[in-house]
This record gives C-alpha cells, structure tokens and sequence, in this order.
C-alpha cells in the first residue's frame, strides 16, 4: 500500500505558496457584466451547436467589389437566414414561443480591451455595404467609449467574429432570451475538389448555437444552410 499522502502545511506549504505570488484583480463593469451573462446563459438555456463549412471565393471577389466587409457579409448572411427560419429568431419565454418582428443582429466586437455587443437593427432589410458602413461607425463609437444603452439593446440574434484569431471552431454563447448566435472563424487556404480536379480555394468554418427549447434540429440545419448558400453565391 502507498504512503498516506502528508499535508503541505506538515513541508511549510500552502496552495497559495505552489503556485507562486497571486495578483487580485477586480473586474471592470463591463467584464462584470460579460461573466454574469455567461453564467446565465450556461445555467438556463439547454444549448445545442451546430456547424457548417461555407465556401467563400466568390464572396473574396465580391466583397472588394461591393467594399463591405466579411463582418458585414455575414450579418447580411445571417439576417436573410433568420428571417427564412423565424423560429432562430424567436425566444422561448415562460413556455411559449415568441417570433419576432424584426431582425437585429448583434455582432460581438473583440478587440484588446474592447468586448461588447452592439445591435445592427433591420439587418434583414440592409444591404452588406450598409451594413459594413454602420459597423465602422460601432467600432469607432465602441472604442471611445460613446455607444448609447439602446445601441447595445434590442437584438433578436447575436453574430460572433473570431475570424482574427487562429482556430478551427467556437462555440457562441446563446445570449438569453435570444434563440441563438452564430460564430464564423477565419478564412482558410484549402485544396477543394471541383470537376474532379482539386483546385486552391477558401474555405470559412461556421459555429451555431441554439436554445433547443425553441430551435430543433431541423430548424438549426435548415438556417445554417440559408448562411452557406448566401456566403456562397455572394448575394451581398
């Protein structure tokens, strides 16, 4: 039989004094704020993700055309999905389900010292060069500190751009009472099959998120299809 384990303090130890001098830091408002509404999102709502990869070298093109944005081009994106799949853009509230009116995306703006959430309301009524236009104008007001409390309210869905950062999937937190957020990440190099013959092409993984009490499997693989033939064929 193996020695009975001796206490640290018995060697003069403590947990604190294995892992070095601790720093405490209190969190701002904002990320007071973020880690509540993790918390909230991971307690109460029964989540479900899916994902998608969507090919994007006709929306390479486009874009420069159209001077957007791949931001801009997945909100657009996103908005034509959830206005083609209302019950994503529903929430389930108190046993029922509600299907909203309007399309508002909010897009997660990462940055260092910056994490918030701005809405682009009517996104489905937007064109992406419009779009693309209104988020310039969140980023900056974002940065300085000056969006107003209604910009950051009224969203039906949430869009999150990891595309700056090098890896394969993220999985969105569903922001409640939202019925779902959508993650996209970067653009790959990839060698891609057509006319049987493998070619360069680009390539970007899509992450989705759903409350499952309101978007079933059907719904969630029917709106990330919307999304992949949108990006695809570069309806901007």
């Amino acid at each position: 039989m193996s020695e009975p384990a001796t206490p640290l303090s018995q060697h003069g130890l403590t947990e604190h004094g294995l892992k070095g001098e601790t720093t405490t830091l209190d969190p701002d408002r904002h990320e007071r704020a973020l880690a509540r509404r993790s918390a909230e999102s991971r307690a109460t709502v029964p989540t479900v993700e899916f994902s998608n990869v969507a090919s994007v070298d006709a929306l390479l093109e486009r874009e420069h055309e159209v001077g957007c944005g791949i931001v801009a081009a997945v909100i657009a994106a996103a908005a034509h999905a959830l206005r083609t799949v209302p019950r994503v853009n529903g929430s389930y509230r108190d046993g029922r389900y509600e299907l909203h009116g309007r399309v508002n995306v909010g897009v997660t703006l990462i940055a260092e010292g910056l994490y918030t959430t701005p809405t682009v309301f009517d996104a489905d009524q937007r064109t992406a060069a419009e779009i693309g236009a209104e988020l310039g104008a969140l980023y900056t007001h974002a940065r300085e500190q000056e969006l107003h409390p209604s910009q950051l309210a009224g969203a039906t869905f949430t869009v999150v751009d990891s595309s700056e950062y090098d890896i394969v999937a993220l999985t969105p937190l569903v922001n409640p009472p939202q019925a779902g957020a959508l993650a996209f990440g970067p653009i790959r190099d990839v060698p891609v099959v057509r006319g049987g013959q493998v070619r360069p092409g680009h390539t970007m993984q899509l992450s989705l998120a759903v409350d499952h009490r309101i978007v079933y499997g059907h719904h969630a693989a029917a709106f990330l299809e919307e999304v992949k033939a949108f990006l695809e064929e570069a309806r901007i």
